[in-house]
């Protein structure tokens, strides 16, 4: 099922990004924080609807899953900072390479193996993720004019996207800690049917009360315009925020280190509804590397199934590591 859940998780986060694009305001300096806000605020719902269904969580895990939300909440808020400058065919990718380092982290500190065509795939997912950011990167290198202010990339908003593949990168590795096992885990009072349910609703307190927090600076101390109803498309980033983050634990605690660069090819998908409703273009190179990645995603689909297979050749068997 961490394939299913996986993917979900990549269409879902996808879609966010192209309401996060929208929601944008380049005018605005705090506009990066009222995204934070109502993300925060979306997500602290889904979180008190899940205690109120019967979650059985312990208040104490709220502090123990700390470092994975913290670095969570970071480096989105820092994410939602440079969409005020770049494209999102620009961001998303650079953002997602975040998976080729979760891999290696997996590999090295937490023993977590891969079949061999399970590697093959996760590379091929990272080099289209890196290529696809390295195109439009040399794209919009040849517009020069100071008058195209859409396709002036300062230091500053490329070091964006730089900064949230760091901190999501270790929120990431943190998280396949968390949930690779829930007899190890450091969360408390939990079981094998709700650990990641109790992760995720940790993760989402915490961010409502970061919401809560931006609101009344923003709102208060800065005395910023911020009416909560009128902000439809932060809205709309939000749900699919909440709905990715929901699917995406199940998929880490199934096999984070096969998972995390898949989730993190959800830049495509990104890039592909840029293209469509923010009439952006791709080119050749572009759409090569679009395919090489979901060529990735559709062998780790593939080598899932055949896993999960009985009866299967030897030779086949020691391949996928069964």
């Amino acid at each position: 099922m961490w394939f299913i859940y996986a993917l979900l998780a990549t269409l879902a986060w996808g879609c966010a990004d192209l309401f996060y694009k929208k929601g944008a305001d380049e005018e605005d300096r705090y506009s990066h924080l009222k995204t934070s806000v109502i993300v925060g605020l979306v997500m602290g719902i889904h979180a008190i609807i899940m205690l109120i269904r019967g979650l059985d969580y312990d208040f104490l895990n709220l502090i123990l899953y700390l470092p994975v939300s913290l670095m969570y909440i970071l480096s989105m808020t820092i994410g939602y900072f440079g969409l005020r400058y770049l494209e999102l065919s620009i961001s998303s990718p650079i953002q997602n390479t975040s998976g080729a380092l979760v891999s290696i982290m997996c590999l090295i500190f937490l023993s977590q193996s891969m079949d061999i065509i399970s590697g093959i795939a996760v590379v091929i997912i990272c080099i289209g993720v890196f290529l696809l950011g390295w195109f439009e990167k040399q794209r919009t290198d040849n517009f020069e004019s100071e008058n195209n202010r859409k396709y002036k990339i300062g230091f500053v908003a490329f070091l964006m996207p730089i900064l949230y593949c760091v901190f999501d990168s270790l929120g990431t590795f943190f998280d396949a800690y968390y949930l690779d096992d829930f007899t190890n885990t450091p969360l408390v009072n939990v079981t094998e049917e709700n650990f990641e349910d109790v992760a995720n609703t940790s993760y989402e307190l915490t961010f409502l009360l970061v919401a809560i927090i931006l609101f009344i600076y923003v709102k208060f101390i800065k005395k910023q315009n911020f009416g909560i109803l009128s902000q439809k498309y932060r809205f709309g980033a939000a749900v699919f925020e909440t709905a990715g983050q929901f699917t995406y634990v199940y998929a880490m605690s199934g096999n984070g280190v096969v998972a995390a660069p898949m989730i993190a090819s959800y830049s495509i998908v990104s890039v592909i509804l840029s293209r469509i409703f923010l009439k952006e273009k791709l080119s050749g190179k572009q759409y090569a590397a679009v395919v090489a990645v979901l060529f990735g995603i559709l062998t780790l689909g593939i080598v899932e199934g055949l896993s999960e297979a009985e009866n299967l050749p030897v030779w086949l068997n020691n391949l996928l590591g069964n």
